[in-house]
């Protein structure tokens, strides 16, 4: 049996003028662990960059393609915003990645990247940013009281 990992902890790391900026220690585990590259793209829903191991890409595409016709314009709307933006990273000797400039502009990063752990996928927010979704975010579950179910119910 597949041991679980997942993303945890709210990080800030310095990004230098290169773009280049340290995975959290605990990331770059889950990584070597599974033997997976950590994929990164635009965030189709917040102004963040969505990351994740390669698995769960693997798992999303076959969601997508058991889900919507295979040439629906959906599906294709999916795949190209998704995996036509996806990008394998791996870390230098000293942890770090080199984000594209196209993902630091979505995000709005420059000096420091804020990486929140999301279970089996992380985001990477400008401290800013984040700061106002965290916000946003605690004020709407405070608000709503949500619920976890158990299966079967």
């Amino acid at each position: 049996m597949r041991k679980s990992f997942l993303f945890f902890d709210t990080v800030t790391n310095k990004v230098d003028a290169k773009g280049r900026v340290s995975l959290p220690s605990d990331y770059r585990a889950i990584s070597k662990e599974l033997g997976a590259e950590i994929v990164c793209y635009r965030s189709l829903t917040s102004p963040c960059i969505e990351g994740c191991c390669e698995d769960l890409l693997d798992k999303l595409a076959t969601d997508i393609e058991t889900s919507h016709d295979f040439f629906s314009e959906e599906q294709d709307e999916l795949t190209n915003l998704i995996f036509g933006d996806a990008k394998r990273f791996l870390s230098d000797s000293t942890g770090r990645i080199t984000l594209t400039e196209k993902l630091l502009s979505h995000a709005g990063i420059t000096s420091q990247a804020v990486f929140v752990g999301k279970g089996r996928k992380f985001q990477i927010w400008s401290p800013e940013k984040w700061l106002e979704e965290e916000k946003k975010i605690r004020t709407s579950v405070l608000a709503k009281r949500p619920s976890i179910r158990k299966e079967g119910e």
